[in-house]
């Protein structure tokens, strides 16, 4: 007879998801023993949530959940993307999340920065002035007195 017994099918694993951009920054951030801070903008603009911290309840309500299953397959149509994409709307939203990923500079970093490209600049422009003279006046003797 032939053998019957079945071999135990291989479980399938499924990867952990990869730590973001932001995740990172945050991360970095705890490790290094500085305190994560808002931004400027999202605390300016935080003071036009409270109308709708009330309504947060709603979200779970099944009518307001078919709504937005209904708005999201209308945006998803291949007119209003392509809408968005000549209104440059999602190049808009795009940009404000990458925003949203950049960890600035502070502003002792700003200076140290700046102080070290003028440096740099008037260091690098006498270079060029001292070769600059030194080849008109080499040109000047070859060419003038040849």
């Amino acid at each position: 007879m032939a053998d019957t017994s079945e071999q135990p099918k291989k479980k399938r694993r499924l990867r952990a998801p990869s730590e973001t951009v932001r995740e990172r920054a945050v991360r970095v951030q705890e490790t290094a023993g500085k305190p994560v801070k808002k931004g400027k903008v999202r605390r300016f603009f935080s003071f036009l949530k409270w109308p709708f911290k009330g309504l947060a309840w709603l979200a779970h309500k099944p009518p307001l959940k078919q709504i937005g299953h209904a708005l999201r397959w209308f945006f998803s149509l291949r007119f209003m993307r392509f809408l968005g994409k000549v209104l440059g709307i999602s190049f808009i939203a795009n940009s404000w999340k990458e925003l949203r990923l950049v960890t600035w500079p502070t502003m002792k970093q700003s200076r140290q920065l700046t102080v070290a490209v003028i440096i740099f600049s008037v260091i690098f422009g006498a270079l060029i002035a001292v070769v600059d003279y030194g080849l008109d006046k080499l040109f000047k003797q070859v060419i003038l007195k040849g």
